[in-house]
């Protein structure tokens, strides 16, 4: 079972024009999205990544329901080329959480609730 945080090996196995699949292990695929290959602009996947190249990843999401895996290899270049003069590798450096702010409070609030603000804020505005 794979962590989000975690530095896998893998090989591609596909290449699409929206990504590339990478097997990381004989029942798991994942799918590097274009935008997370390189910081770069890539106009295709097929000019960064090749069918059959090893390659180190993160894991960026699990899909709960689906199981899908939501791979970066553009973390792992980037902590490389910020840490080349660290001595600890990328995988001992224990793992990080991303793509979640559930522990914050930040949310909805009625119309009700929110509306003078909403008011004064337009007023303030319109007598510029």
């Amino acid at each position: 079972m794979y962590r989000i945080g975690e530095i896998v090996d893998g090989v591609v196995t596909g290449i699409q024009p929206y990504g590339a699949f990478v097997q990381l292990d004989n029942q798991t695929q994942g799918l590097i999205h274009i935008s997370e290959c390189r910081s770069a602009y890539i106009h295709h996947v097929g000019d960064e990544l090749t069918i059959g190249q090893e390659l180190q990843v993160m894991v960026l999401d699990i899909d709960q329901y689906t199981g899908k895996i939501s791979l970066s290899r553009r973390i792992v270049i980037e902590s490389a080329h910020a840490s080349s003069h660290d001595d600890q590798p990328i995988a001992d450096r224990g793992y990080r959480h991303y793509w979640t702010n559930s522990h914050l409070e930040i949310g909805f609030r009625p119309i009700a609730e929110n509306k003078d603000d909403m008011i004064s804020e337009a007023l303030t505005r319109l007598m510029k």
